[in-house]
């Protein structure tokens, strides 16, 4: 879970992962997502690498494309830790 953490603790790959998961279909491409970062695409191609080997995205290529999906279990994985996280008031 901490590398998963990790791996979302930068703004950067925060948005992108969030850019992803929104994205309609669920998955995305670079130049889906690249858009809405101040970063140029080889930079955002490492980002989306560094949260594919955090275990948060899935890829596959498709022609010249390579396209991105969160993984379903890592999304649940941090919602748990983040409702373990918030106090429960009665």
């Amino acid at each position: 879970m901490a590398k998963k953490l990790k791996a979302l603790a930068d703004p950067v790959r925060l948005r992108l992962f969030s850019a992803i998961a929104s994205h309609a279909g669920g998955e995305a491409c670079v130049c889906d997502v690249s858009g809405g970062v101040d970063v140029s695409q080889p930079t955002v191609s490492h980002h989306l690498k560094v949260l594919r080997d955090a275990g948060l995205l899935t890829s596959q290529r498709r022609a010249s494309w390579v396209y991105y999906a969160v993984v379903p279990e890592a999304l649940q994985d941090i919602s748990a830790l983040l409702d373990l996280a918030t106090p429960v008031t009665a």
